[in-house]
């Protein structure tokens, strides 16, 4: 297996499998089947044909008289077989002698030289409508368990530098209105409306494990349409996690009821961080040195570990710098958030924990939950 190079596995890889078959139905979805039923009858019928002139001719050729039906069968039989090999450049020329054989002989390799070029041109065709559809982002990603970025804007670029440093990596597909990959090399992309379901589905929404909504400007136009994607996903995969990033905290209220699981305000985010790093020096550093994956402090929230269920707040964080090099920042529990817990809290089963680390380490990373804001 290590002789076989990499690029070679990844093109036959489940995603491009997937992509595959979705061109394929995309190009073949408006053929008219009964017409190539039709070939497929005449295809068979001229071979049929074939196969009893060769069987009648042979015959008399060799002075030999069918004795029962089931001779004549049996010889029917392998002058088809004949003619099908002979189609596909494998028969056996001294099959026949006859003039008439050697004749329809000829015109059965002129016919298989025929259906060769014919299946050429098509498998050319398709490969070259594959790869300019796939480079106009006109194809379907194919992935399960991705993240899909639907709009483009500084925020997306951002995102995906940081996700593709994390240390559990996934697929990313970005979704943009655009005839170019905004996002380079190593990102799939589609291009499509993040409000239309047919390129939600292009993009694997269905299959994906979380869903990053962002606006293309600061306008409130921007934010309608994210509401309008949010909405689309929720409609076609509620199971998918949605992250949306909001222009007008006034949006907000639209959001929740479009059922987004992370709303995040730009501006809120920023004004409050300046206003706490005036207060106290270095904070900012802090806080983006921890969300940017510092040296050391990625930020990751894991299940609480069963050996943990019972223990105090004091005790889990003794636990989790011993063993794990981790720092306790919160505990959630039944979509609540406890940062700073009272003395008497004690670690309850379903709980699961905010933490600061190197890495995960043997840390169980999160399954979220949808409903789980």
């Amino acid at each position: 297996m290590a002789l076989v190079p990499k690029r070679f596995l990844a093109f036959f890889s489940l995603p491009i499998l997937r992509r595959a078959a979705y061109h394929f139905r995309r190009m073949t979805g408006g053929l008219d089947r009964a017409f190539f039923l039709r070939i497929g009858l005449l295809i068979l019928a001229f071979l049929l044909f074939a196969a009893a002139l060769v069987t009648l001719t042979e015959r008399h050729e060799d002075g030999h008289e069918w004795d029962t039906p089931r001779e004549f069968a049996s010889q029917f039989l392998l002058s088809f077989h004949w003619g099908v090999t002979t189609v596909m450049a494998a028969g056996d020329a001294s099959y026949v002698k006859s003039p008439i054989g050697i004749l329809v002989s000829w015109l059965l390799v002129l016919f298989g030289v025929g259906i060769v070029a014919a299946l050429t041109g098509a498998l050319v065709g398709f490969l070259i409508d594959y790869l300019l559809k796939e480079g106009q982002g006109m194809g379907a990603s194919g992935y399960r368990d991705h993240i899909v970025v639907c709009g483009w804007n500084a925020t997306a670029r951002e995102l995906i530098q940081e996700l593709s440093t994390d240390e559990y990596t996934t697929n990313i597909v970005v979704m943009h209105d655009s005839d170019k990959n905004p996002a380079g090399d190593g990102i799939y992309f589609v291009s499509g409306d993040i409000t239309m379901a047919r390129d939600l589905i292009r993009a694997g929404i269905e299959d994906a494990m979380a869903a990053v909504v962002c606006p293309a400007d600061g306008s409130n136009e921007a934010d309608m349409k994210s509401i309008l994607c949010v909405m689309a996903i929720e409609s076609l995969a509620p199971q998918v996690r949605t992250v949306v990033e909001v222009n007008n905290p006034a949006h907000v209220e639209h959001f929740q009821r479009a059922d987004a699981d992370e709303i995040l305000v730009s501006s809120q985010l920023v004004s409050r961080l300046m206003a706490r790093s005036s207060l106290y020096p270095g904070l900012a550093n802090l806080v983006t040195d921890i969300v940017s994956g510092g040296e050391g402090s990625e930020l990751y929230r894991v299940q609480l570990p069963d050996e943990c269920v019972g223990l105090s707040v004091d005790e889990l964080s003794a636990k989790l710098r011993a063993e794990h090099r981790a720092t306790l920042l919160s505990v959630s529990r039944a979509g609540q958030a406890y940062v700073n817990p009272p003395e008497d809290f004690r670690l309850a089963a379903g709980d699961d924990l905010v933490v600061v680390a190197e890495s995960l380490g043997s840390l169980a990373p999160l399954q979220m939950d949808h409903d789980l804001h």
